[in-house]
């Protein structure tokens, strides 16, 4: 395996995480930096998708993606980006499954001050700061929720659902990682 190979899915990671990030004005003007990095990015498939997705967000323009970002991730409680935000029907078992992210945080060094550690990008940061095994089982662990919240994305229509085909996509690429 190659030495790029063995950071190419930080890298990805990184910049799905930051391209479910708040459109602020910043966030805004690091499209071209975003769009160099997802040049770089294998395999070509992964590549294309985020490459579209930054052509369809740049194509609504600042305004437009800005109310429909605050509509689905804020205001919606079926696409937020809280991973045990989707199927609260046991506050109980939400509670276990927070403190299950949490554990996935402290166990590999890190703890979360700003955010709630289901948060899927404090997630996909996680992912992209530790080992392939490391995160090959937070992706693993996380796969479940991805997965219902892709559901979800799915049915709202949503282009940010090619992002977490992305996610998943390195998630299988990470499976069954050694060292």
């Amino acid at each position: 395996m190659m030495a790029g190979e063995k950071q190419e899915y930080k890298d990805t990671l990184s910049l799905v995480a930051y391209l479910f990030g708040y459109p602020d004005t910043d966030w805004w003007s690091a499209m071209g930096d975003c769009r160099a990095e997802a040049e770089k990015i294998e395999p070509l498939q992964n590549r294309q998708v985020i490459l579209e997705f930054l052509d369809y967000v740049q194509g609504l323009g600042q305004k437009e993606y800005e109310e429909l970002y605050v509509r689905v991730f804020e205001f919606s409680s079926n696409t937020n980006l809280y991973l045990t935000m989707h199927d609260r029907t046991d506050f109980g078992k939400q509670a276990q499954e927070m403190q299950a992210f949490k554990t996935l945080f402290l166990d590999n060094g890190y703890d979360l001050n700003k955010e709630l550690p289901d948060y899927l990008p404090a997630v996909l940061e996680l992912t992209a700061s530790i080992s392939r095994v490391q995160a090959s089982k937070v992706l693993t662990a996380a796969r479940p929720k991805i997965e219902l919240l892709r559901d979800r994305f799915v049915e709202a229509k949503l282009a940010h659902t090619f992002l977490l085909d992305v996610i998943l996509t390195e998630s299988d690429e990470l499976k069954g990682v050694t060292a």
